[in-house]
């Protein structure tokens, strides 16, 4: 019997899902063929986390009804999923760090009272699996001393180890660099030609066309696409996702780099334990320029951008803006602010809003204290309000209310008041984190140019990103994080995915910044 004859491996008939108001799953029904690679892709907000997560069993539908090789199936938990051979690979892993990796994966099924024997029983299957599939990793290194494609690896041959045929993978290639993001697309290759089943959940459309074999479109809670890999384009499938047409690559011309506006030498940052995540780093920004600080999350980006935005305190180094020493004369982030070093920090839930105040109280948070926000001992609600509605207008915010809270708004309508209030300051230079994590591709492109006015206007950018295409396509020069170090710095026109996804991890470039 030929796959084309086989039962669908997964069916979905009508799956509807409300939570109050919201219509987050609309009807759903679509079917994924035996042993191949199958995209679900959709804005943020289409609905395509609700959906997995209904499948899994985080969540029940309100109606409708889920197939398994043609047999209906009741999946109201985890358990009930991996029973029906579903498994997931969620983004942020499911591992605990101090276990090995056998522990890890035997973990809730080590094998009853004879835990010995179930545990050697494992460490052959997974031998086995790892044999079969590509998958090798060894089984009796702790977790956390693992590098994060290899920590994946782990939750796929987890998911194998419970018996799962069908896998969902979650934005899989977020965490990774280039060579681990093609290593694990190998892998997805090998299970299919095992006869295995792979639903893909990515907003990278160039992920999406080079591994899968159907694509499933999501806008506003409905399918609204569901066609064959080979016969559609990004440029399509983006059209779909969106509804209009999108630029899906960043248009700018060259930069001018002028005078030095950020001066950073020989900078350290430790944690809360002492250890450090900042290992004497330096580096200039200039005015008219997008600097991009690329690798992979966790090796010390974000204690950088912390300290330079006056959030997080050296333990050595300078910091100097213009004339400045922000470091030696102990400047706090809202000074900082006021010399003209803004600030769009990479968790905007955590560092960037405050959920339960109003957009037009989020619309001046660090800028409160300025003269045009003041009414005497008491804040000229007037001027917040119309500033709010300007910012709003300039910057396609949706719903354009002020008063609605932060909180009902969507991650990138959130994103972009982030942006409307740290641009509008004008600022000299920008430290931007992540500037459209989890959010939509028509706001991506909105972000993108508003980003390339900035530096065009002659302001400098310091860029950090975990996605490699938004850094190759803004930056004009890229510097290299590992481990806490800069590991080199590359010329845009000599930046490629190979060069720079060897240096993220810790093969050292020429021309150390």
């Amino acid at each position: 019997m030929t796959s084309a004859s086989l039962p669908p491996a997964l069916e979905l008939r009508g799956i509807d899902k409300r939570f109050g108001a919201v219509h987050a799953n609309r009807a759903l029904s679509f079917a994924v063929a035996p042993g191949t690679i199958h995209g679900v892709i959709g804005e943020n907000g289409a609905g395509k986390s609700t959906l997995m997560n209904i499948i899994y069993g985080f969540h029940r539908a309100d109606s409708g009804e889920i197939r398994v090789h043609g047999r209906p199936v009741e999946i109201g938990s985890p358990q009930d999923a991996i029973a029906a051979g579903i498994g997931m690979v969620h983004q942020h892993f499911m591992l605990v760090g101090n276990f090995t990796v056998l522990e890890n994966i035997v973990l809730g099924v080590e094998g009853g009272a004879r835990l010995a024997g179930g545990m050697a029983k494992a460490r052959a299957g997974l031998e086995q699996l790892a044999r079969d599939y590509g998958l090798e990793v060894p089984l009796d290194t702790v977790v956390s001393e693992l590098p994060v494609g290899l920590q994946q690896r782990v939750e796929i041959l987890k998911a194998l180890h419970r018996g799962a045929d069908l896998l969902i993978l979650d934005e899989p290639t977020a965490v990774l660099t280039p060579q681990e993001a093609d290593q694990l697309f190998k892998m997805l290759g090998r299970l299919r030609a095992q006869g295995k089943t792979v639903i893909l959940v990515t907003h990278k459309l160039r992920e999406i066309m080079a591994v899968t074999d159907r694509v499933t479109v999501m806008r506003q809670g409905a399918i609204v696409a569901e066609v064959a890999t080979q016969s559609t384009s990004s440029r399509e499938l983006a059209e779909k996702m969106v509804g209009r047409a999108v630029l899906l690559q960043v248009e700018k011309g060259p930069a001018h780099p002028g005078a030095t506006l950020l001066t950073v030498r020989d900078l350290e940052v430790r944690d809360r334990l002492g250890v450090p995540r900042v290992k004497g780093v330096s580096f200039t920004l200039q005015a008219g320029e997008i600097v991009g600080l690329a690798g992979v999350a966790g090796n010390g980006q974000s204690e950088l951008m912390e300290a330079l935005a006056g959030i997080r305190a050296p333990s050595r180094g300078e910091i100097v803006l213009g004339e400045r020493d922000l470091v030696r004369e102990g400047l706090d982030s809202l000074e900082r602010r006021h010399l003209g070093l803004a600030h769009v920090p990479e968790d905007r839930l955590r560092m960037g809003v405050v959920t339960g105040f109003s957009a037009q109280d989020n619309a001046i948070l660090g800028y409160h204290d300025l003269p045009v926000y003041q009414r005497g001992a008491l804040l000229n609600r007037a001027a917040i309000l119309g500033g709010c509605e300007q910012k709003m207008a300039a910057y396609d915010v949706r719903p354009p209310n002020p008063n609605l809270r932060i909180s009902a708004f969507s991650g990138g309508n959130q994103q972009k008041l982030v942006l409307a209030r740290e641009i509008d300051s004008d600022p000299r230079v920008l430290l931007v984190g992540q500037p459209t994590r989890g959010v939509d591709i028509g706001a991506i492109e909105f972000i993108h140019k508003k980003l390339v006015a900035l530096r065009d206007a002659g302001k400098a950018l310091l860029l950090v990103s975990v996605e490699l295409d938004e850094i190759l396509g803004l930056a004009d020069r890229i510097l290299v994080m590992n481990a806490g170090e800069i590991v080199g710095e590359v010329a845009r026109a000599d930046a490629t995915e190979e060069k720079l996804g060897l240096m993220m991890a810790g093969v050292k470039g020429e021309g150390r910044a």
